[in-house]
């Protein structure tokens, strides 16, 4: 954990109480989770209780304080996404990084999670890999897609 970068970030935002949300989001994108080292230099740098902190961080879903992967995997399990074979994709996914929605592998490289809609229910089913779509998507090519990631 870099004290100095995280130093750089809460300065970036004038050290303002009132930006502690995007500091957050900015660490958050930075380390793809907070670490408690960062959240506690937050806590000093803006004289914020940690406790006020926390709070934020367990609220909101784009939060995690614990390590997420480098590639977010998100698979729809909608409705529509679930009648058009949803749920291969999702036992698919699980086959090539050997994890279970909520995880995260031992590599850092994935974390995979399963969501109520995306948003493209024509597209069904869907996953999502760092915020790009993969519309009508067929378990036999999860593997190329993950494998396309660094």
């Amino acid at each position: 954990m870099d004290i100095k970068r995280i130093d750089e970030i809460i300065e970036k935002h004038d050290s303002e109480e009132s930006s502690l949300i995007q500091i957050l989001l900015d660490i958050q994108s930075e380390h793809h989770w907070l670490p408690k080292e960062a959240l506690n230099r937050v806590a000093e740098k803006l004289q914020v209780p940690l406790s006020r902190i926390q709070h934020i961080a367990t609220f909101y879903k784009a939060f995690s304080l614990v390590p997420k992967g480098r590639h977010e995997v998100h698979v729809c399990m909608g409705t529509a996404c679930h009648v058009r074979g949803a749920q291969r994709v999702l036992d698919a996914v699980q086959d090539a990084t050997g994890i279970k929605p909520g995880e995260t592998d031992a590599d850092l490289k994935f974390s995979l999670e399963t969501v109520n809609c995306l948003g493209c229910c024509a597209l069904g089913p869907v996953m999502e890999v760092d915020g790009k779509h993969h519309g009508n998507i067929a378990p036999s090519q999860i593997a190329s897609v993950l494998n396309n990631c660094d």
